[in-house]
């Protein structure tokens, strides 16, 4: 038991006090002594008690405002209150004692073996809250090192990987034979597809150490769409993505992390699909006061896939597969940051659909949580039935 572990008993007969302390007063337990309500508040400010021993009856200030007095503060109001009479039992007292926070309530002549196995109750409480929140406290620490960790290292590693990324495009130029260009393909295709694993391990960083902030502008989703395809389109294939636009897709946005968002969904759907279909981006603008974005790919989704489909590192260490498994986790949280929400489905018949539904005016809905003080909850959507048409 710890050495600094106190009880606070508060009785204004000085031998009540006397007794307690010897019944209650061993190694490792220190008992504080309060001679009024007034005293037991100032020793309170000081120190931090397991559990606080309490006399109704007393000058001044009874327990029962001593008691609502602790409860009103945010340093007491989570001490244990035993309520010890010498009066007889009365319902009525005792449901006022309830009311005002005790855990007990106690008559006197008491038991002293009652007495400590209640203490010893609190005491032991007292000490595991403290336990864990020193292991939480490290947690924290080891969490802040280990994000520290991820950034640095993401970032440093962003400089020899563009000198490796410019040393593949100069071999692509200069080589003169298919076994050289071949290799120099290869090292341009592995070092963009670490370049973008680093980039989702400084925006995890991001996300989790809260650095992350959205910059709000007036924008039209649809340009954002038509971009990313883009970047997208092979010559050879010049249909891999088809984009279906309705309604007015102008709002206010972030743009880089909506263009995030949707490359990370179509390139997820490019790789992760049935490769003899099209991946379909369909922006939906027809509703006034939402935004919606569906990439629908064929080939599914394993059903005990779905339930981990947003969740970071998802990707089990046996799979063959090039990420981190932080892509779709990016994208749930870079649309929950703009208070949206994504949903997805999957099945055999109508291939794999994930659509997200952002409030058209950001502003607006970043004005509306901080009015309520907190994030509002987010709108159950159904799915449309048109997506499948």
């Amino acid at each position: 038991m710890n050495a600094d572990t106190r009880i606070l008993v508060v009785d204004d007969i000085e031998q009540n006090l006397v007794a307690m302390e010897a019944l209650l007063g061993r190694s490792g337990l220190q008992v504080l002594k309060a001679r009024s309500g007034p005293e037991a508040l100032e020793l309170l400010l000081v120190h931090d008690v397991a559990v606080a021993l309490v006399d109704v009856r007393m000058p001044e200030m009874d327990g029962f405002e001593l008691a609502e007095l602790m409860r009103g503060s945010p340093r007491t109001s989570h001490v244990p209150l035993i309520f010890v009479t010498a009066e007889p039992e009365d319902q009525q007292r005792s449901f006022r004692g309830y009311e005002a926070g005790a855990v007990d309530f106690l008559h006197k002549p008491i038991d002293p073996q009652v007495i400590l196995s209640k203490v010893k109750v609190f005491v032991e409480l007292h000490a595991q809250k403290r336990q864990l929140a020193a292991q939480m406290a490290e947690l924290r620490q080891a969490l802040q090192i280990n994000e520290m960790f991820t950034a640095v290292l993401s970032h440093d590693l962003r400089t020899p990987l563009s000198a490796v990324r410019m040393g593949a495009e100069i071999l692509l130029r200069v080589a003169s034979d298919d076994v050289a260009r071949a290799a120099a393909t290869r090292i341009k295709s592995s070092s963009a597809r670490m370049s973008r694993m680093i980039e989702q391990l400084l925006d995890v960083s991001r996300l989790r150490s809260g650095a992350m902030c959205l910059k709000l502008q007036e924008a039209d989703m649809r340009d954002v769409c038509e971009q990313i395809c883009a970047e997208f389109e092979d010559p050879a294939r010049p249909t891999r993505v088809e984009l279906t636009v309705h309604g007015e897709t102008r709002g206010s946005f972030d743009t880089d992390r909506m263009a995030q968002v949707l490359s990370n969904l179509i390139g997820n759907a490019l790789e992760h699909g049935d490769s003899a279909g099209a991946v379909q981006v369909v922006l939906d603008g027809r509703h006034d006061d939402t935004l919606q974005v569906r990439v629908h790919n064929p080939g599914v989704i394993p059903e005990e896939a779905m339930d981990l489909l947003f969740e970071p590192f998802r990707s089990a260490p046996h799979e063959n597969t090039p990420g981190l498994g932080l892509g779709l986790y990016i994208v749930d949280q870079f649309v929950k940051a703009h208070h949206g929400s994504v949903q997805a489905t999957s099945s055999a018949q109508r291939g794999t659909a994930v659509w997200v539904t952002i409030p058209r005016d950001g502003h607006a809905a970043s004005q509306k949580e901080r009015e309520a003080g907190a994030p509002p909850p987010l709108p159950q959507l159904g799915v449309p039935p048109s997506l499948f048409a």
